[in-house]
Order: structure tokens, then C-alpha cells, then sequence
């Protein structure tokens, strides 16, 4: 079960972390990023530990608020949040033609929700390629639980160098996870090398848009809370993004920011002027309860102390999500599939 209690989120503040280092750690993340001094370059040079600390600190929030699939989606009107996760998730294994017997690797598979999604939809074997220790146990835990333990697996490695032979899979994904990686090229270069010939990826990654303004302050601020609130170390253009693909060797079947006919606003499970029962836990009272939560736990020592630091990043960063949503300077589902060819 995903872990939804007070007490869940208190103990599982930090991951993998000692107690007693959260607040050192919460206060290392921090310093890599503008708001508080940092820079691009240090971010990149530094992507692995930068990454690493933000999930094992931010991983059991996401549990609490979010559930088990960290990501957004494309959301019809009347559908629930956790509805349109499920469509969303269904809808990259469509694309890829997954089905049984198929041998499929989730590129930065946060705890396992999508890859127990997909594994289940399309009866392919999943193994979750993820960097943070933490994250691994969870997945598997969760895997254990609902019977997929021997289908599905998980792998601890960095995405920039991936254990596997040439070849390896049939089909590879990657849901808002690759945005973490310090060259797109260079990470792509490593999925096209351990994909079959004339087989595919598809990706959901977090772009700016084309509306995006370097020279606005308003936009580089919006960028900068949402790289601090996710552990980005840039946020790149889609068409940055599609240009790695093919630089990488990639020839590209399929392309859309889906953020742009979507019938409900992406971020609407993080604006505060929306209401929603399903998902009380991330509306403006929801949050309220949540800050207040925290720093009764973190004040009774039932949470490491820095827990209040790490909600208050996490709340940065759905201001930001929220305002680049709805400037249309930013999306977190630039789609696209592309194929290695033959």
C-alpha cells in the first residue's frame, strides 16, 4: 500500500538519509540552486547528488499528496486526477505497442507507479531503472504487494550509464524523469544503445514552451522555483529536447505538447483557487493542513528537523508550476516517440 499517514510522511522524511543529516542535507540541495546563490553549472556538474537528495527528502510528500505515479497528466473534464494518471500512463503504452512477453525498461522510475500501471495494462515485463536507493525499496515493497514482484524489478544506476548490453529492450519510457538529466544527448545516446533496431521510446519530458522569454525576470523566476522545487538541473526547450533525440540517433515517429488541448489545465491539482474532494491533499486547505502537519511533527521530533524546509520548497515549486502553466511558458508532457532505426 502507498504509504497516505502522518506518520508515514514523518518517518519516511529524508529516505535513506540518517535523521540527523536531514537539515544538513536540506540545506546542501538548496545552495545548488538560484534562489539561494547557486548555478546551472554546478547543478550539472553535481546532477547525481543534487537528484539523490531532493527524492530521498521530497519522495514520502509526493507519497502523501500525490500517490504512487509522481507525474502529471492530460485530464478530460468530470475525470479524477487519479483517472487521468491511469489514461495517461495507458496512453505511452499504447504508443509503444507494449504488450505480453515484450521486454520494456522505465527510464527513472520514481517508486514503480506507472511501471505497475503499464505492466498490468499491457502484460509486458517492466524493470525500473532509478538512482536513489530509497525510491528502489519503496517500488519493491509496493511491487511485492500487489503480486508483480517476479515480473517486474528494479535496477539502482544513473540513466547517463545504464548496465545493460546493446539491444537489450524492446521498448523503453520515460515519464518526467529524463528533465533531471545534465545532457539530454548524452542520456538519450544511452537509451538508444540499449534499445533493439526498429524499436521505440516515448517520453513525457518537462519543457519551456516557446513562449518562454529568457530576458523576462518574471519567466527566469518561474524557472528558477521550478528547478529548486523538482531538483532540475535545466529546464530545457521542446525543441531542445527533440533535437537531442535526433542528435542521439533517433528517428522521431510522433511529437505534441499535450499541455495544449488538454479540455482541464495540468496544474489544476495544484491551483489554489480549485477545490477537489478526490484530491483534498493538494488544494490550498489540503496544504494548509499539510504545512501545519509538518511542523507539528518536525516540533514534536517525530519528523527530522528540515522537514518544514522541505514542504516549503515543494510549495515554491507548485507556485511556479502553476504560474508557468498558466503564463504557457512551461509544460511537463512534451510527448514524443521516436524509433531506433533498423
Amino acid at each position: 500500500m502507498s504509504k497516505t499517514g502522518a506518520l508515514d510522511l514523518a518517518s519516511g522524511v529524508g529516505g535513506k538519509i540518517s535523521k540527523d543529516e536531514v537539515k544538513s542535507a536540506v540545506e546542501q540541495y538548496e545552495k545548488y540552486h538560484v534562489c539561494y546563490g547557486g548555478d546551472e553549472e554546478a547543478r550539472k556538474s553535481n546532477y547525481s547528488d543534487m537528484v539523490n537528495k531532493y527524492y530521498d527528502l521530497a519522495t514520502s510528500f509526493y507519497e502523501y499528496g500525490w500517490g504512487e505515479s509522481f507525474h502529471f497528466a492530460h485530464r478530460w473534464k468530470g475525470e479524477s486526477l487519479r483517472e487521468s494518471i491511469k489514461r495517461h500512463e495507458h496512453f505511452l503504452a499504447l504508443h509503444l505497442g507494449l504488450k505480453p512477453g515484450m521486454k520494456v525498461l522505465d527510464v527513472g522510475c520514481g517508486i514503480g507507479g506507472p511501471l505497475r500501471e503499464i505492466a498490468r495494462f499491457s502484460g509486458a515485463s517492466v524493470t525500473g531503472l532509478n538512482n536513489n536507493e530509497y525510491q528502489i525499496s519503496r517500488g519493491r515493497e509496493l511491487n511485492k504487494s500487489v503480486g508483480l514482484g517476479q515480473s517486474c524489478d528494479f535496477v539502482k544506476a544513473d540513466f547517463m550509464n545504464i548496465p545493460f548490453p546493446e539491444s537489450t529492450f524492446d521498448a523503453i519510457y520515460a515519464i518526467e524523469a529524463t528533465c533531471h538529466a545534465p545532457d539530454a544527448v548524452g542520456c538519450y545516446k544511452e537509451i538508444h544503445r540499449v534499445l533493439k533496431p526498429g524499436q521505440c521510446f516515448a517520453a513525457y519530458e518537462w519543457c519551456v514552451t516557446d513562449h518562454y522569454d529568457a530576458t523576462n525576470s518574471i519567466h527566469q523566476k518561474i524557472k528558477a522555483e521550478i528547478e529548486l522545487g523538482n531538483g532540475l538541473p535545466d529546464i530545457r526547450s521542446t525543441r531542445q529536447c527533440l533535437q537531442a533525440a535526433i542528435d542521439a540517433g533517433f528517428e522521431v515517429v510522433w511529437e505534441k505538447d499535450l499541455a495544449e488541448d488538454s479540455p482541464q489545465p495540468w496544474y489544476l491539482p495544484l491551483d489554489k483557487s480549485h477545490f477537489s474532494l478526490s484530491s483534498f491533499r493538494l488544494t490550498a486547505i489540503g496544504r494548509l493542513f499539510t504545512r501545519t502537519l509538518v511542523k507539528t511533527l518536525e516540533y514534536l521530533k517525530l519528523a527530522p528537523e528540515g522537514s518544514e524546509r522541505v514542504s516549503a520548497f515543494l510549495e515554491k515549486a507548485a507556485e511556479g508550476l502553476v504560474e508557468g502553466g498558466k503564463k504557457e511558458i512551461f509544460t511537463p508532457m512534451y510527448f514524443f516517440v521516436v524509433r531506433k532505426p533498423l
